[in-house]
């Protein structure tokens, strides 16, 4: 099966790149979003015409906000936009059970979510290649049919991307721990730095831009994303501030006066006092602690492949996990 035409709905970053890699591949794709001046933007920038398609397409691309799928979805059905609908929001269960109960046909989607992106948001940001190797999650349900499914494996061809099919809930509790928990984490600590000097600023190196650098993400859309997954996310910041009271109670004890180390048991040819080797305080190990399990928390993610073509665990055309209809 080959896609010959798209509709995209939603023409920030996410669904303008989808939008561009397809016309790369050939395929006549349609624009629109509520913000006209953007859909036509996209088209300017030769993602596709700004204009509703003159028969129903063979795919449409649901690319708002997690809160808006199910209506958007709802909607575009209605008015028979496309033989099949997936989107490409970043939270899946409460759209799966929205669209379960609202949806005029659900047997018409696949929920989507591609893992890629950037800090900057808006068309103009869009990238044809912004897909490419990159893991592109299917979500269906027990009423996806095979032939949604397909059309959205054949639409991440296109882009150029590697499919993976997991379960809305899995998902929401892994984009939790890898996305949605670090772009809060990272917009803290930006928000401390307009407590910081002027001095401050200058002294900014790679390492604070690393950490801060997707803070710039639109805070309507990531406000909508966190609220739609906020039980998972909760529960990781939840982890991370008995991690981060573990680390506060070890720089209080770093910090008070007395000294670095203390002597150990006298031993012939240690290091310490009398021959003993010297201890760190316990502050100290339970900072030491903390960054040997970070260090071994990012090799964990260097083994995973990162959703290149030919990574273990994705698959580049996954079987059909559920009954299909029509």
């Amino acid at each position: 099966m080959s896609l010959r035409t798209l509709a995209v709905i939603g023409t920030g970053l996410i669904g303008t790149s989808v939008a561009l890699a397809a016309r790369r591949q050939g395929v006549t794709v349609y624009l629109s979003d509520r913000d006209e001046s953007a859909a036509r933007t996209a088209e300017d920038l030769g993602a596709g015409r700004a204009a509703p398609p003159p028969e129903p397409v063979d795919l449409a691309v649901v690319a708002v906000p997690p809160s808006l799928v199910a209506p958007v979805l709802a909607e575009s059905q209605a008015r028979r936009l496309a033989l099949s609908y997936t989107d490409v929001a970043s939270v899946k269960s409460r759209t799966e059970r929205e669209i379960l109960a609202t949806a005029p046909d659900p047997t018409r989607y696949v929920g989507g979510h591609p893992m890629a992106g950037r800090e900057w948001s808006g068309p103009r940001a869009a990238r044809a290649e912004l897909f490419r190797e990159r893991t592109w999650v299917l979500t269906p349900t027990r009423l996806t049919s095979k032939r949604a499914f397909d059309r959205t494996l054949d639409l991440i061809a296109l882009c150029g991307a590697v499919p993976r099919v997991m379960r809305a809930r899995a998902h929401d509790e892994a984009v939790a721990l890898t996305s949605h928990a670090p772009h809060l984490v990272a917009s803290l600590m930006a928000a401390r730095l307009r407590d910081g000097s002027a001095e401050a600023a200058h002294l900014a190196g790679q390492g604070l831009r690393d950490v801060t650098r997707i803070a710039r993400g639109d805070s309507r859309l990531w406000s909508d994303i966190l609220e739609s997954n906020a039980a998972a996310v909760a529960e990781i910041l939840t982890r991370l501030q008995e991690d981060l009271a573990g680390v506060l109670a070890a720089l209080h004890d770093l910090a008070s006066p007395g000294p670095a180390a203390v002597p150990g048991p006298a031993a012939p040819g240690g290091t310490g006092p009398g021959g003993g080797d010297v201890v760190p305080v316990p502050g100290r190990h339970a900072l030491v602690d903390l960054l040997d399990r970070g260090i071994a928390g990012v090799g964990g993610l260097d083994g995973a492949g990162g959703g290149r073509r030919g990574a273990p665990g994705h698959p580049e055309t996954p079987a059909f996990p559920v009954a299909g209809g029509r």
